[in-house]
């Protein structure tokens, strides 16, 4: 375990920029369209796996597993959001 998360808590950033996705998401789907207006589904994959990373890590949970954890961590979630931005936007 990681000396300074030696509890798990609620953790803002993870948990803010999930509810973030989940609201964009859900109000303008279109963000997630490419440039010839189809579903982009790599960065939609990239932008879901970001979101649920960002819960998971949110609320506290820390998977026993080290794959889990490293899948769904703060890293992971900011990874997914760099991700979805490289490929929206390139």
């Amino acid at each position: 375990m990681h000396p300074d998360r030696a509890t798990p808590g609620l953790r803002p950033l993870p948990l803010a920029a999930a509810v973030a996705i989940m609201v964009a998401v859900t109000l303008r789907p279109q963000l997630l369209a490419s440039a010839a207006g189809g579903a982009d589904h790599w960065a939609a994959t990239a932008l879901f796996w970001a979101m649920s990373a960002g819960f998971v890590t949110g609320v506290g949970f820390r998977p026993h597993a080290r794959p889990w954890r490293l899948l769904f961590s703060g890293s992971a979630c900011l990874l997914g959001i760099g991700l979805a931005m490289l490929r929206l936007w390139a």
